[in-house]
């Protein structure tokens, strides 16, 4: 029944905010990770969706100190990711004046960009810069929007001059949203167009149980090109890692690693910020 399964997931929020008021101010780097992996599997339990990572070897490690970038579907693929590693995801400002939602958010580490301000650009670059080189995980969502997961939309170059400038790593992973049963897409996650957070809830709680697919696909190292040539390269990684097309997505990591070195480019003047939903 849909209420109840509304009635756990609001049980399960009121309980993840507790963890955020009494544990997280005390709690080691690792322990928080622990608690943030536990609480977004049992989230995506409620929802009736299971989780499959592909593209690790068995006993592989999550990267450490690297930019994810990943296509975006639904407000699910933060916690798809977080069951995986939890990672410093980018988000609009915005976010962090939903109710309860945008605290979690605040709590868990999520680096906020106010869009309206352009000198607030240097300080989220520099951020992302320095956490990432301190070993955190940061995750952007570059398309700017979510989609119903057919196909992958143009990157924006701005946030990647974060790992250029820090001669760091970005990790491209493609997600996906199957019917569990039959394989094939399905559409109840994706947050798209004119429809609201409950709408995209109730599609979801009504579905079929839910498979979520994340590939993790070669890591591009920033440093042999510039911003726009890794983000043309990294989407087209994400794309085929979507299709299921691995041997063409390490192929598409090699051409760009190929590429001649290229000048660093100036610092930006503003920053187009990862949705976080629409």
């Amino acid at each position: 029944m849909i209420w109840l399964r509304k009635a756990r997931l609001t049980f399960h929020l009121l309980r993840g905010v507790l963890f955020c008021a009494t544990v997280f101010p005390w709690a080691s780097a690792r322990l928080r990770e622990r608690l943030i992996r536990a609480w977004s599997r049992k989230l995506l339990a409620i929802c009736g969706i299971e989780v499959e990572v592909l593209g690790l070897a068995p006993g592989q490690a999550a990267p450490k100190g690297a930019m994810l970038v990943s296509n975006h579907i639904s407000w699910l693929d933060i916690y798809v990711i977080h069951s995986w590693q939890p990672v410093r995801f980018v988000a609009k400002s915005e976010i962090r004046n939903w109710p309860v939602v945008g605290w979690l958010c605040d709590k868990t580490g999520t680096i906020f960009i106010e869009r309206a301000r352009k000198r607030d650009a240097h300080r989220v670059l520099h951020h992302i810069t320095e956490v990432m080189q301190q070993g955190d995980l940061v995750c952007v969502f570059p398309e700017g929007t979510t989609t119903d997961g057919s196909k992958v939309l143009p990157f924006h170059a701005n946030l990647m001059q974060a790992p250029v400038a820090g001669k760091l790593p970005v990790q491209p992973v493609g997600l996906s949203y199957l019917d569990a049963a039959t394989g094939k897409p399905t559409l109840a996650p994706a947050y798209i167009d004119d429809i609201s957070l409950v709408q995209c809830l109730n599609a979801i709680l009504k579905s079929p149980p839910i498979k979520a697919r994340l590939v993790i696909g070669p890591q591009l190292h920033a440093a042999s090109a510039g911003r726009r040539e890794l983000a043309e390269s990294a989407r087209e990684v994400v794309t085929h890692l979507v299709e299921g097309a691995h041997e063409a997505a390490h192929g598409a990591a090699e051409a760009f690693h190929s590429l001649p070195v290229a000048a660093t480019p100036p610092v930006l003047t503003s920053v187009a910020a990862p949705a976080a939903g629409h």
